[in-house]
């Protein structure tokens, strides 16, 4: 990984989590989730393709709360990783 990804992904993760924006919460604490469309089941996608989602998002909170536990329940509640990445990008955007 190279200086502007580690730089690209510290800019994310301080948005904090982008589902609990969804749903009304700012500043939850996040970690890094590389978005999976487009990429096969083994396969991850770039640094510059992800998500800012806390722990319960992410993994932990169980069918159609974390994305890793029923992306499409999931995705019909919080938005399609794309969508979720273009949010992303223009929050980052305003930041800068």
């Amino acid at each position: 990984m190279n200086k502007a990804e580690k730089e690209h992904l510290s800019r994310v993760v301080e948005l904090g989590c982008i589902a609990c924006r969804r749903i009304g919460y700012k500043d939850t604490p996040a970690g890094i989730h590389h978005i999976r469309a487009g990429m096969g089941m083994a396969q991850r996608n770039d640094n510059y393709h992800v998500l800012p989602l806390c722990g319960i998002h992410h993994q932990t909170g169980g069918h159609g709360v974390a994305i890793h536990s029923g992306q499409e329940t999931w995705e019909a509640k919080f938005g399609t990783e794309e969508q979720l990445l273009e949010w992303v990008n223009v929050l980052l955007e305003m930041e800068s």
